[in-house]
């Protein structure tokens, strides 16, 4: 090979190199919804450390909701997302293909139904003639509904209002409504004036158990099975050191103004919300009460039992065979605090 036709075919050679290059950094990029909830692992959005552990441009956007969050994922601006599973149930019952790899929290004190001041409602056997509101296919959609069947009651004997919290927290304060199921920031904001009747845990106990998780598009799973494992690790590191130091998330701490400076509010108030959590290790969520059984999956029961409440309610059509093909113990498998 001459001296000119060896120079051509390095240049090609390191042509095809850089566009590999550059086709495996395209590769690398991912959108990532999340929402307004205090949760350890939000501080890894706010100081770059899923990016830095997983190796991916990562496009974090916040969305109000769960059904926001997979009306962007049907159509296709997102990958991966934060998510109740409420809106989870309806969405793949619709047939969009998602799994759940990594469970934020399950019910807990953090969701709640708050009633105002003056609305004449001292216990659960005032609802009757009352209006009430929660975020649309929302897990507190569902467990307001849930509740009031629980109570002998229908949406005739009980106005339930479908609307954004933003809506709720306004409608709220004009006196419009006597009450909200949500979570924070607006738990926060009506219960200045007003009182929690009941909590999301309460509620599960009655039989309606739900959860938040972090979702991905069958697809970007199954064609990133790492970026999921190191997305996980950053979120248990995270509940790890808030369930081992304390201290380094109270009201004064860093990780609370971080929270702050992302999610809205203050800090007192972030430091304030994180207590109410109820977290789950990662072995827990590998097990078969949660992700871990394949069809047996706990976290599948509850998206199966969740979709066929709305069945009944008119919210879905559909209610599958089997819920476990739509979560994952994968990334969760082998990692521990």
């Amino acid at each position: 090979m001459n001296f000119r036709n060896l120079v051509a075919a390095i240049a090609v050679g390191v042509g095809t190199l850089s566009t590999a290059v550059v086709a495996e950094a395209a590769d690398k990029k991912v959108v990532v919804a999340y929402q307004t909830d205090a949760l350890p692992s939000s501080v890894a959005i706010a100081n770059g450390e899923f990016a830095k552990e997983t190796g991916y441009e990562i496009d974090f956007r916040r969305f109000n909701s769960g059904a926001e969050i997979f009306a962007a994922i049907a159509s296709g601006d997102v990958q991966v997302g934060y998510v109740g599973s409420s809106p989870f149930a309806a969405a793949v019952s619709r047939g969009l293909e998602v799994k759940a790899f990594y469970l934020a929290s399950i019910s807990g004190i953090d969701e709640a139904l708050v009633v105002r001041n003056g609305s004449g409602i001292e216990s659960l056997n005032d609802l009757k003639g009352k209006k009430l509101a929660a975020a649309p296919v929302s897990t507190d959609h569902y467990q307001l509904l849930a509740l009031i069947k629980s109570l002998g009651l229908t949406e005739k004997d009980v106005q339930v209002f479908a609307i954004p919290q933003p809506e709720i927290v306004a409608s709220y304060n004009r006196g419009d409504i006597d009450g909200g199921f949500v979570w924070d920031p607006a738990l926060t904001e009506l219960k200045k004036n007003g009182k929690v009747l009941v909590t999301s845990k309460e509620v599960a106990d009655k039989g309606a158990p739900t959860f938040s998780a972090w979702v991905a598009t069958s697809k970007f799973a199954a064609d990133n099975p790492a970026f999921l494992k190191g997305f996980a690790s950053v979120i248990n590191k995270y509940y790890a050191s808030f369930a081992s130091d304390k201290s380094a998330w109270g009201p004064d701490s860093d990780n609370a103004k971080s929270l702050a400076k992302l999610l809205g509010g203050t800090a007192d108030q972030q430091a304030s919300a994180l207590k109410n959590l109820t977290l789950l290790t990662p072995e827990v969520q590998a097990s078969d009460a949660w992700l871990g059984g394949g069809e047996k999956a706990g976290a599948g029961k509850i998206l199966k039992d969740t979709a066929s409440f709305l069945k009944e309610q008119g919210k879905v059509s559909d209610v599958l065979t089997n819920y476990g093909a739509f979560v994952t113990a994968d990334a969760v498998t082998g990692v521990s605090n």
